[in-house]
């Protein structure tokens, strides 16, 4: 089951920027490309950039350090597309954006009688 949470307003995230929201797991930056707002991971798989930092041109964003090109709508890498990061749905709802994000995962319990409640 997946959540919504307020990550700001319209206005907040300047054309071609993003704003990194943390604290859900993982690092995810929220987008601005145009008048769409898309959510990515943030770290680039290659060597650990915040792709927060980076450029945004027509759909994509190119890592500031290495110039891994990863597209915004779907996470996948630009130059070899079976790499993908995560990706987040975005909603507007009159001025708030909201990123949808997974509830987490239950980890399994190590010893299972001290897992059970009460």
């Amino acid at each position: 089951m997946a959540k919504f949470v307020l990550v700001g307003r319209v206005g907040d995230i300047p054309e071609g920027e993003a704003k990194t929201v943390a604290g859900l797991g993982k690092r995810i930056s929220v987008f601005r490309d145009g008048n769409e707002y898309f959510a990515i991971d943030d770290m680039c798989p290659h060597m650990g950039a915040s792709l927060a930092g980076g450029f945004v041109e027509n759909g994509i964003v190119t890592c500031p350090w290495h110039y891994w090109r990863f597209r915004l709508s779907d996470g996948a890498w630009a130059d070899n597309p079976r790499i993908k990061i995560g990706c987040y749905p975005v909603q507007v709802v009159d001025d708030e954006i909201r990123l949808e994000v997974p509830e987490p995962e239950a980890k399994p319990c190590a010893v299972p009688d001290s897992c059970s409640p009460g």
